[in-house]
């Protein structure tokens, strides 16, 4: 009896004023309440894994994680932290840095041999796996608990070559095509482009009348890399295939590579070549673009600082190709790792009913991250997906407020990077020395011509593979 109240006073601190007001009035008070979160719950059982109410005295776990680009999501986590560590008698430490700081924070920590519990990376880390803990154990918990994982997150956290789990991937963000409704209307296209032949068409139109361009990225920076493959993939191309054979130089390839200076010489600027992070969301709130590929946090940002830019902003799915195909990459992966110098029993158990227990809740950090963290377990947010749930009935504001509906289908356009392979080390390399990017600024810039990048961009792609290949994390034979 002791443990039903522990556990349920536990609950009741966290209902949300509509919940209580069915306790207290019925459920007939509720009509018209705003759909909320649902209650957080904190598990001492998930699959074949077991986990103590309380930890011993002295158990403490430190989190080392990006700072979120919707503020309020890491107003919510440190709350709800330090209440999942006075409920367990744990104490828990979060510390946040800059997204592109996590490589060399997590391979530094490794290297010494010492620091925080968990990191949490934004894309796959599988070049780190020598130096972390193996998670299967929660994945295949998670599985039993919660159903299938997103395959975003499946391709993102396991590396079949080794056979392990070596991420614990919560959330994936959409990356939607983003358009200006007042421009695309004018230039033909009521519900924006649908293809990346309308997106040439209608964003050449736009440009020659109001100088505004199309705004992708030709830079060595995360949303420029995300919209080449993008491009490549929805044309049919792609850097290795399932096994992890390298097929990049191909008709598909080079045919997205044509399009991309024939997109930049008709709607681009050159500034697109110096770009950072932010550049995209600046200038699309700044009114200055007509078109980019974003999350939705350039949104809430604009709804936040009350721009009729967020007014006259729509999203579309990815945009289809040559032959109908629309792929794209989730914008940001949520991966939690474990370090293998992590040995104290305490904190590791601690640190892996922590992040079973955030799927367990993950209602809450979907809604207060502002619908930017989808869940990798999709079953865990019903409130994101129903009819008349979220997406169709934005309660962040909206207008109008179904703007995010097309967000339902976001799974079936979202892709991972390795697609349709996994992230291997060698895809992670290639992403991070900027293959892609550089190769397309090349051909923009009119300094190669789209052959003769593709086949560079090749060759450097099967040195990375080969290296890595001989050490047993990629598959394939060439």
């Amino acid at each position: 009896m002791s443990h039903w109240i522990t556990r349920n006073v536990r609950r009741l601190a966290w209902m949300s004023a509509a919940t209580l007001t069915v306790l207290i009035a019925g459920p007939a008070a509720a009509q018209g309440q705003e759909l909320k979160p649902a209650d957080i719950e904190f598990r001492t059982s998930y699959g074949e894994m077991r986990f103590p109410e309380k930890y011993p005295d002295g158990t403490s776990i430190s989190i080392t994680q990006w700072s979120h680009f919707v503020p309020k999501y890491d107003e919510w986590f440190a709350e709800y932290a330090q209440e999942w560590g006075k409920a367990h008698n744990v104490k828990v430490t979060v510390n946040h840095i800059n997204l592109s700081d996590l490589p060399a924070s997590l391979a530094a920590s490794i290297s010494a041999g010492d620091g925080p519990t968990l990191v949490e990376m934004n894309a796959a880390p599988s070049a780190f796996i020598e130096g972390l803990q193996p998670l299967d154990d929660v994945n295949a918990a998670a599985e039993a608990t919660f159903g299938k994982i997103a395959e975003t997150c499946r391709h993102s956290s396991y590396l079949p070559t080794k056979e392990m789990w070596y991420g614990y991937c919560h959330g994936w963000v959409p990356d939607p095509g983003v358009y200006r409704t007042d421009l695309w209307q004018q230039a033909g296209y009521p519900n924006g482009p649908e293809t990346y032949d309308d997106l040439l068409d209608g964003g050449a139109k736009i440009f020659q009348k109001t100088g505004l361009p199309v705004a992708v990225g030709l830079s060595p920076e995360l949303d420029s890399e995300f919209y080449a493959r993008a491009l490549i993939w929805s044309f049919g191309g792609s850097i290795q295939d399932e096994d992890g054979n390298v097929v990049f130089d191909s008709p598909e390839t080079l045919a997205a590579v044509r399009y991309q200076k024939k997109l930049f010489d008709s709607a681009m600027t050159p500034q697109v070549f110096a770009w950072n992070p932010a550049s995209n969301n600046q200038t699309y709130i700044a009114g200055q673009a007509s078109y980019i590929q974003n999350s939705i946090s350039f949104f809430r940002s604009a709804q936040d600082i009350g721009s009729q830019i967020a007014n006259d902003t729509g999203f579309r799915p990815g945009l289809k190709g040559p032959g109908g195909e629309a792929r794209m990459p989730s914008h940001v992966w949520f991966i939690y790792v474990m370090p293998a110098y992590v040995k104290d029993q305490n904190k590791i158990t601690a640190a892996k009913n922590f992040l079973l227990d955030l799927s367990t809740n993950y209602s809450s950090a979907s809604y207060y991250s502002k619908f930017y963290n989808f869940p990798a377990f999709p079953k865990q947010v019903p409130q994101l997906f129903q009819d008349g749930g979220w997406l169709d009935k934005d309660p962040w504001g909206s207008e109008p407020a179904d703007k995010l509906a097309i967000f339902k289908t976001a799974e079936d356009w979202t892709v991972w990077l390795g697609y349709p392979g996994y992230a291997n080390p060698a895809i992670g390399e290639v992403y991070q020395t900027h293959v892609l990017t550089t190769m397309m600024a090349d051909v923009a810039r009119g300094t190669k011509t789209p052959e003769q990048a593709v086949r560079d961009a090749d060759k450097q792609i099967r040195a990375i593979f080969a290296k890595w290949r001989k050490r047993g994390f990629v598959g394939g034979s060439d």
